[in-house]
């Protein structure tokens, strides 16, 4: 072979390198994309716009572009445009993390109300090392994780909520840690009758004062 041929076959080897290699970039930007494609933000990681504290709404802040909880009961409720804060089937995620001893919730399909714990919806747990034995990732005395949290405190995990229709999924760093299927004639005990899936918005829970847990990246992807 002579001089110029190998040297014609490295360039084209080369040529053919690089085109692969970009054609392999470009293909996980478009997964990278699919990945993200449909999911909202419902927090701006600047100010609590769009959101609405009941009781002691000193409770919540934004700090270092998280939602701070730290205080008195309160619950915090999304009343943005988004979907007119109204969600009956999607996918919800939060970035969480729970200072010692903190106890928390992420509710869905609930309303709005101006003291008390939420009437309306499921509260999803986030508790890793508080007293109660219900820990993070469980449906909250529907489908409970009891007394080992898949999660710890004073590190980011992921917790999700996917429903569809009458079925609910959790996910704590993608590990399911719940999943329940709502009977057609479900009954409730006193004071929980208003835990049924139906539609709503969501709002995230002030527990008690020696509570401090910090929510980021709350987002969600309407469903069908």
């Amino acid at each position: 072979m002579s001089r110029f041929s190998i040297q014609s076959f490295r360039l084209v080897g080369a040529l053919l390198l690089g085109a692969n290699c970009l054609l392999c970039a470009a293909s996980a930007r478009a997964d990278e994309a699919a990945s993200d494609e449909g999911w909202i933000d419902l927090f701006n990681g600047e100010n609590l716009d769009g959101w609405r504290a009941n009781e002691n709404k000193d409770t919540f802040s934004v700090e270092d572009h998280c939602i701070k909880v730290a205080g008195d009961r309160s619950h915090l409720f999304y009343v943005g445009r988004v979907h007119d804060a109204n969600f009956k089937n999607f996918h919800w995620k939060c970035e969480v993390m729970t200072k010692p001893n903190a106890n928390s919730g992420m509710y869905f399909h609930t309303k709005y109300q101006s003291e008390g714990w939420p009437a309306a919806g499921y509260e999803v747990q986030v508790n890793n090392s508080h007293g109660d034995p219900r820990k993070t990732g469980g449906l909250y005395a529907v489908e409970d994780v009891m007394n080992n949290s898949p999660a710890k405190d004073n590190e980011w995990f992921t917790q999700e909520v996917i429903v569809q229709d009458k079925h609910v999924v959790v996910k704590v760093n993608g590990k399911v840690t719940a999943d329940y299927t709502e009977p057609a004639a479900v009954e409730r005990p006193d004071g929980m009758q208003g835990r049924r899936l139906s539609e709503g918005t969501f709002a995230l829970q002030g527990h008690d004062p020696g509570s401090v847990v910090f929510y980021r990246k709350v987002a969600v992807k309407p469903l069908p």
